[in-house]
């Protein structure tokens, strides 16, 4: 990103040899994001990160269906990150004929096809899913709701997955072969902080959101970010170079983790019966209040968080556990704690040895 971030740096969109020159950048790099996920280039979307790509996708398509259709409808699953169900519920906010229908999951939070299938119709603009659930780590059958969205209505519905949680973990060019649309941003697979890309495998009708300038093929307006596509065509690069080891290995920690908390008092695994990514551990404790979890693994140096990692805090269970079925009292003592590529044995003893201290403290009886 060096050479994009300091001196002269072209406007993309420009004639001359400096800008000629960020273009030729932008479009390396938009190749490279296209093979993350297996797409063709010219769908490649450049955004400011992965809750732009996600309102892109739900706020653009159902945009564009109300030019054409009396009433549309945004069908997303019960457990989707707020990037996509605020973006849908300001839709029907602002417009009459916009409503949301939300699809139940399963006790271990998967999407449950039978809740989808009911919730489709002809009135149906888009359905939106996510890869991996960014909480529990949960992955979803996409397959499943390509083919029920594909299959139900006339022409089908265009489909949309946030796979910002799964893109360290999982091939995206095979887990999302048969989606229209896939969001991602940089930071989760070590790239910077305000870089995504909203990725149409199709051709989806699609408004920009924010308009003005005509880049991005006119779905999204604004200089494009050099230094941010290029950052994020690098962490995509990487990941996909080193995935299948950083997935072995993350997955013999995760298994360690997950046996170590089993055995704690009150402890609760979430999930224990559905695939996850193996970065993600998530616990309830019985009896345990996540803030004062929270407080003291941050007191020894363990990072931890309760819900999603931008919640602007703990004091409301989270809504995914709702979607779950799990008990507001058991949500309110839940810890989620993420591994990546970086995270070592020793580190996974660590966090072993200092929660079980954590928990045996505020347990004194146990």
């Amino acid at each position: 990103m060096a050479p994009w971030q300091h001196g002269v740096v072209g406007n993309p969109s420009g004639s001359h040899k400096a800008a000629r020159e960020a273009r030729r950048a932008v479009e390396e790099a938009r190749d490279e994001v296209a093979a993350f996920v297996g797409a063709k280039p010219g769908g490649v979307i450049f955004t400011g990160g992965g809750t732009e790509s996600c309102d892109l996708a739900v706020a653009g398509v159902t945009s564009a269906h109300r030019r054409s259709h009396e009433h549309s409808e945004i069908v997303i699953s019960a457990i989707e990150h707020h990037a996509v169900s605020d973006a849908a519920h300001k839709m029907a906010r602002d417009y009459d004929s916009v409503t949301v229908r939300v699809v139940d999951v399963d006790a271990d939070g998967v999407l449950d096809l039978d809740s989808l299938h009911d919730a489709l119709s002809n009135d149906t603009a888009i359905v939106s899913v996510m890869t991996a659930n960014n909480e529990t780590g949960v992955r979803q059958p996409l397959d499943g709701m390509v083919a029920l969205a594909k299959s139900m209505l006339a022409g089908g519905a265009p489909t949309h997955t946030d796979a910002v949680a799964g893109a360290p973990w999982m091939h995206l060019a095979n887990v999302t072969a048969s989606v229209d649309m896939i969001s991602i941003c940089a930071h989760k697979i070590g790239g910077p902080v305000n870089s995504g890309a909203l990725i149409l495998r199709n051709e989806v009708a699609l408004d920009a959101v924010i308009p003005g300038g005509g880049q991005e093929r006119g779905r999204r307006g604004g200089t494009v970010d050099v230094a941010a596509a290029v950052g994020l065509a690098c962490a995509a690069r990487i990941t996909m170079k080193e995935l299948a080891e950083v997935n072995d290995r993350v997955l013999d920690l995760q298994e360690k983790l997950v046996a170590a908390l089993s055995l704690l008092p009150g402890c609760q695994v979430t999930g224990l019966g559905a695939l996850r990514v193996p970065g993600t551990v998530h616990v309830t404790f019985d009896g345990l209040a996540s803030d004062e979890l929270l407080f003291l693994l941050d007191q020894e140096g363990v990072r931890a968080s309760a819900a999603a990692s931008c919640s602007s805090g703990a004091a409301d269970p989270s809504h995914v556990l709702a979607a779950m079925g799990i008990s507001r009292g058991r949500a309110r003592g839940s810890l989620r704690l993420s591994m990546g590529a970086e995270t070592k044995t020793d580190d996974v003893d660590a966090v072993i040895r200092i929660l079980s201290g954590v928990v045996h403290s505020l347990r004194p009886e146990a």
